[in-house]
């Protein structure tokens, strides 16, 4: 049944819901006793997540994928040196609108990988290269565990951050927790996909809501502990005006460049659709549980604060896009069907 057209202007459920669990965070954060108990169960969540990731990801079709290896180094390019560059390059213009910690935040945006259920279903949805997308996103979170915390170090090096104004450091503790709740857990999903693989599968409502729940978690959990903490006292409306308008510039400037690119590379259609929508977008389901790790101890409410705002514009840009990339003419566009 088709939505009303007033209705399509209006947030998705799970955006609704994580705006809900923000106000539940500052209306009842967690005191006390309570904050070790949640972080047990927000770690515990997150581990359960890339489990499951590694058990519904197809190695056949990684493989098949990485056939397109011009179109991966592109969306690796634009994923983890591009959207960097910008965010330094920019840092003069941006770092004043909105202060150094939600400077990082806006960095730690540059460093993630790309999302890769909504890069696949906006590809799909557009008659785009579905099995290069799903490849390309994939592969691109994968990476991600590991150059994304090196990217991080290195940016809030460049930028001369300090644990004061928010900035990280690297640790073996990082690395630790990095490796114990995000890539062992994914490694374990992989070494029994035989066994795991066909529950999956079966059960894709389920596991949906499972990693719809932990980032609702996780999202919970930081924003009470930025509000434990009175980080949102003195964050003006100006602010969020001037976080909405750089994720629209970071994507003003990615998606068309990818455009440009992809036909100068003399890609196919369905080729620039799957460049274009992978390499311009950012995860919420990997940065938040990262952000988790890579900033513990420090403003993670305020820092994943810029994520959440970039996540949601970069699905109402990519929606209408999709849409128009549909009405085109259509070459050897996949229709597969993406979760």
């Amino acid at each position: 049944m088709t939505r009303p057209t007033w209705l399509r202007w209006l947030p998705d459920t799970f955006t609704l819901l994580l705006l809900a669990a923000v106000g539940l965070a500052m209306l009842l954060p967690v005191h006390g006793r309570g904050v070790p108990v949640l972080d047990g169960l927000t770690h515990a969540a997150v581990a359960l997540l890339f489990f499951l990731q590694g058990s519904k990801l197809s190695r056949r079709a990684v493989w098949e994928g990485l056939l397109h290896w011009r179109l991966h180094a592109l969306v690796f390019g634009s994923t983890f040196l591009l959207f960097p560059l910008l965010g330094l390059a920019l840092r003069p213009w941006l770092e004043p609108l909105v202060g150094p910690t939600l400077y990082l935040g806006v960095l730690f945006i540059c460093a993630l990988p790309s999302t890769v259920q909504s890069s696949i279903a906006f590809t799909s949805l557009a008659r785009g290269n579905v099995a290069a997308a799903m490849c390309s996103a994939s592969a691109s979170n994968i990476l991600g565990m590991a150059v994304t915390p090196l990217l991080m170090a290195a940016m809030a090096k460049w930028v001369g951050a300090t644990a004061g104004a928010g900035g990280m450091q690297l640790s073996w503790h990082t690395f630790e927790g990095i490796v114990t709740t995000l890539l062992l857990p994914f490694a374990a999903g992989q070494a029994l996909q035989r066994w795991t693989g066909p529950w999956v599968a079966a059960h894709k409502a389920w596991v949906r809501a499972s990693d719809q729940g932990t980032i609702l978690l996780v999202v919970y959990a930081a924003f009470s502990a930025a509000t434990v903490q009175g980080l949102y006292r003195h964050l003006p409306p100006a602010t969020l005006l001037a976080l909405l308008f750089i994720c629209a510039l970071l994507l003003a400037l990615v998606m068309p460049l990818l455009t440009v690119l992809s036909r100068r590379l003399g890609f196919p259609r369905e080729d620039e659709i799957a460049t274009v929508f992978c390499g311009s977008k950012k995860t919420l389901a990997s940065g938040v549980p990262m952000a988790q790790i890579l900033f513990a101890g420090q403003a993670v409410g305020l820092l994943v604060l810029p994520l959440m705002v970039f996540h949601q514009l970069q699905l109402m840009v990519c929606a209408p896009l999709a849409r128009r990339y549909a009405r085109g003419p259509q070459g050897r566009g996949q229709g597969v069907t993406a979760e």
